[in-house]
Formats: C-alpha cells, sequence, structure tokens
C-alpha cells in the first residue's frame, strides 16, 4: 500500500472513531465527508496569496480577519512547512510548487540574533525542504541559523538565552519551548561535520533537564538564571496560569523535544523525562474525554477552559517518535486517540470559511487574552507532521 493510499485509510479511520465521541458541536460526519471536509481545507492553503510580509499564523472566526506576519515572527516558518508535508503526503506538485515560493522568505531569520527561535524560523521551512530536495543552499542556511543561535548560548549557564524583554523581571529566562530549537543545531552538525552545534545543543538539553521539570514530571515554563553564577533565580511562567500550573503546550514541548534529542544522542536520561511527562500528561485527571487538553491543566475554570489543538498535535507527534525507541503501545494508542479527535466536524473549520488553515480550537497566549479558542498555524503544522508519523509508524 502506497503513502497516499494509507493517509486516506488513516482519515478514514480517525474519521469514524471520532465520530463515536462526544465533542463541543455534538455533531458527526461520514468517514466521506470528513476526509472530503480536510481535503478541501488542504486545498485552501494553495489559494493564499504569496506574500513575504503576510504569513498566516491565526484567525478570528468571528471577524474572520487572518493574522499575518512577516518573517521575524516565531511562527512565520510553519505555512511553508505545511505545504512541504502537504506535498509529502499527498504527492500533488502543486504544494511543492508553492512550498518553494514561500520557504526563500525566511532565509534572512538565519543571520537574526535577536530571537532564540531560529529553529522555528529556520528548520520549520528549509528543513521540511530538505525532505523533499537535496539542496545545498537549504543545507547552508541552516549551518547559518545554527551558528546564529550559537551566540546566544552562555557556557556558564549552559543553556541559549530565550527572550530579551522584560530584563526588569528576568536575567536570562530560559522557556521549555527552547528544547525545539535544538533540532536546528543537531542537524547542522550533521550537515557540516562541526561538533559545536551539537555540543550546544546537548549542554541546553542537560541543563533544562537539571532544573525545568517537577517531582512529578510536569515542566515549569520559564526557569530565570543568573548568568554570571548560574544559579536559578526563579521558577516562573509567561504563558501558563501561574508559576505553579500546567501550562499543556510547554508539557508538550518537552516531550517532543526530549524525544527528539534522545534521536540524536541516544541518552537515557533524555528518553526517561520524556516518557516521565508523557505519562503525566495522559494520566492527568483533567484531560478531557476525547485527549484535547485545556490549554492549561490547572485552570481553576476547568471545564469551562479553552482548548489546545495545538499542544494535542505537538503531543501526537511527539509520541509517534517516542513509540519508535519505546515500543510501548500506550504512546500510540494516545496518539491515534487525539488524531481521532481532531479529525472530526468538531475540530475541523467549516469549509464555508476561506483560509489557509485546518482546526480550530487552539489556544495561544491565554495571559495576554491573545489568540484564544481559534485557529492557529503550528496546530496544523504538527498534525500534518504527525500524520505523516502515523503513516511510517512513528518515523521521523
Amino acid at each position: 500500500m502506497n503513502k497516499v493510499s494509507f493517509i486516506c485509510l488513516v482519515l478514514g479511520f480517525a474519521s469514524l472513531t471520532s465520530a463515536c465521541k462526544s465533542g463541543i458541536n455534538h455533531q458527526t460526519k461520514s468517514t466521506t465527508s470528513v476526509s472530503g471536509l480536510l481535503n478541501t481545507r488542504y486545498k485552501m492553503l494553495l489559494d493564499y496569496p504569496v506574500d513575504s510580509m503576510s504569513m498566516p499564523r491565526s484567525m478570528n472566526l468571528k471577524t474572520q480577519e487572518i493574522r499575518k506576519v512577516p518573517s521575524r515572527d516565531w511562527t512565520s516558518a510553519f505555512f511553508a512547512g505545511n505545504l512541504w508535508q502537504l506535498y509529502r503526503l499527498t504527492g500533488d506538485s502543486k504544494y511543492k510548487e508553492q512550498a518553494q515560493k514561500w520557504t526563500p522568505f525566511s532565509k534572512k531569520e538565519s543571520v537574526n540574533s535577536n530571537s532564540h527561535d531560529v529553529g522555528f524560523k529556520v528548520f520549520c521551512s528549509f528543513g521540511e525542504a530538505l525532505k523533499v530536495e537535496n539542496n545545498k543552499e537549504y543545507e547552508a542556511v541552516i549551518v547559518k541559523g545554527a551558528e546564529t543561535l550559537c551566540t546566544r548560548f552562555n557556557p556558564k549557564v549552559g543553556s541559549i538565552r530565550s527572550w530579551d524583554f522584560n530584563k526588569e523581571i528576568w536575567d536570562y529566562p530560559v522557556i521549555i519551548d527552547n528544547m525545539m530549537n535544538l533540532e536546528l543545531l543537531f542537524e547542522a552538525s550533521k550537515i557540516s561535520g562541526n561538533p559545536k552545534y551539537r555540543d550546544v545543543a546537548i549542554k541546553h538539553a542537560n541543563t533544562t533537564l537539571k532544573n525545568q521539570f517537577r517531582e512529578d514530571n510536569s515542566c515549569y515554563h520559564v526557569i530565570d538564571y543568573n548568568p554570571t553564577t548560574a544559579e536559578v533565580r526563579k521558577k516562573t511562567t509567561l504563558q501558563g496560569f501561574n508559576d505553579d500550573s500546567v501550562w499543556a503546550r510547554g508539557q508538550a514541548w518537552a516531550v517532543y523535544g526530549f524525544t527528539m534529542s534522545y534521536r540524536y544522542t541516544k541518552d537515557p536520561a533524555y528518553l526517561k523525562q520524556a516518557e516521565g511527562t508523557a505519562k503525566f500528561f495522559m494520566m492527568n485527571k483533567n484531560l478531557p474525554e476525547d485527549g484535547i487538553p485545556y490549554w492549561d491543566l490547572k485552570d481553576p475554570s476547568i471545564p469551562n477552559s479553552p482548548r489546545d489543538v495545538s499542544a494535542a498535535m505537538v503531543m501526537a507527534s511527539g509520541l509517534y517518535e517516542l513509540y519508535t525507541y519505546t515500543k510501548d503501545k500506550s504512546y500510540i494508542a494516545f496518539a491515534d486517540k487525539l488524531m481521532a479527535s481532531v479529525q472530526s466536524e468538531k475540530y475541523i473549520i467549516n469549509t464555508s470559511i476561506k483560509a489557509p488553515f485546518l482546526f480550530d480550537h487552539s489556544t495561544g497566549n491565554w495571559p495576554k487574552h491573545d489568540e484564544i479558542d481559534e485557529p492557529i498555524i503550528y496546530a496544523d503544522y504538527y498534525f500534518l507532521e504527525a500524520l505523516l508519523r502515523q503513516s511510517d509508524k512513528g518515523a521521523k
């Protein structure tokens, strides 16, 4: 069975499964209609006008206004990545052609040292491109991006600095999200043969492993360090409900990030942490029946809190890869559940909405009242990645 046929089978099975679950709208669709709904949404990505200053980030469905960003935004590369992944899923060259138009817009971010998110902005576009095309220019951009990211590394702290803002609040903040930028470094060492980037990635992962987790294997969002002594100043949050809460997407970043780091290093400590946080998430008492988490699993407003499809999709993608190293079928089962849940009328945006997004009900930054319960581009990206991994039994 070829990959395209397998994907169609997966879509059909997932749609059938999700039709049996309760959800936001309490509506169901047939296997055929849900699969068709997703395919229609896929094609809408091809209709989105090419514009270097208008990468789609999110959308307000009430006003139907699309939030558009330039390359400096941390989410800018996901749209190009979505197009590359859709080409791999469907074999339709139209997605590849569009991806080739969007990808170069991220190139200048490979020299932008003002952001720790070089990995997101470069690897989610150029890295996806390399999976399709063996292109030396793509490789050069990735290595340049890694070199730039390393300028934010403090050897004393042993971490890459995250934000440069709010200097009155913290001295050297490191966020759990930063684990996701390490893939750029690992790949740059493979491409270039220079161990420097891999060494920085390992040091950052080790520091995160030491300081970012609680005894129950949940993780803090932000650890603030003294850049001179490397001592932890405080353990806090910016996007969670409070410092001791459980920001759902942060837990997903942790599982994905340490699983990915294990891929490159085979350090058993990384695998142990990925499993610990995965099980914490999967067995959390505040997780809804369909598995799509509330934005923070300690929000006192549960069950009346917004969901976060993006957290679910990051987790699903990470779990498929985690299964390949552990052969623990509970990870596959839970990831399949998440994928079945989102592939339903409850979460897929209705085809009457003309926009380059697939799913509703993600939450960006609840404390700032920003992007609450709406389509966000990275939910789609990690869904497509998870779909590819699901078809390949978890392979990266």
